[in-house]
């Protein structure tokens, strides 16, 4: 019932934009530019677009970042920036939470996958992108999109070194977050 209720918000809800560009700053600085997989992941394509035209994830920081994974952020609620940095991962938005639209596509370098919990139908604002290839990851997480320009970017974010990649002290942020045609 839940599923129907939000195909139908989906259905009644304006196109979807084709992707987002995310100005980045901190040790990164530049755009990232990616993709969003509306035809694979409808319902995890608005959810992101409709919070970036929103502004929610303008000053969320890049929490979690793992060098040779990915590189985690989203965190609208205990993510921004002026926040307690020790909540950081653990927060989401005020919409609902989304069911998994699990594809085929392979989770490969520049891919962006929608965070979750051990719920896989617990998505909702937090997102990652992928700085290399992870097969355990398919199958089981959704893949929302792919990145299109700026991998320089992405690569040049600071990494975690705490407890499952939690970055210390000062994290690269997502300064802008805009919709793109």
């Amino acid at each position: 019932m839940r599923r129907l209720a939000l195909l139908l918000a989906f259905a009644a809800s304006p196109a979807l934009a084709a992707g987002i560009e995310i100005d980045v700053a901190g040790e990164a600085n530049g755009t990232i530019v990616i993709d969003l997989f509306e035809d694979v992941a409808p319902l995890h394509a608005e959810q992101i677009s409709a919070l970036a035209a929103a502004g929610a994830y303008d000053n969320v920081v890049f929490h979690r970042v793992i060098d040779g994974f990915m590189a985690q952020t989203g965190d609208v609620e205990h993510g921004v920036i002026g926040s307690d940095m020790r909540m950081a991962g653990t927060g989401k938005s005020d919409r609902p939470n989304l069911p998994a639209e699990f594809s085929d596509i392979p989770f490969t370098r520049g891919v962006v996958g929608m965070a979750r919990s051990q719920d896989p139908n617990s998505a909702n604002s937090q997102f990652f992108i992928m700085f290399a290839d992870a097969p355990h990851l398919n199958g089981g997480y959704t893949v929302v999109g792919q990145v299109t320009a700026g991998l320089d970017v992405l690569d040049a974010i600071k990494r975690g070194a705490g407890p499952n990649g939690a970055v210390i002290g000062e994290p690269d942020r997502m300064v802008a977050v805009r919709v793109t045609d």
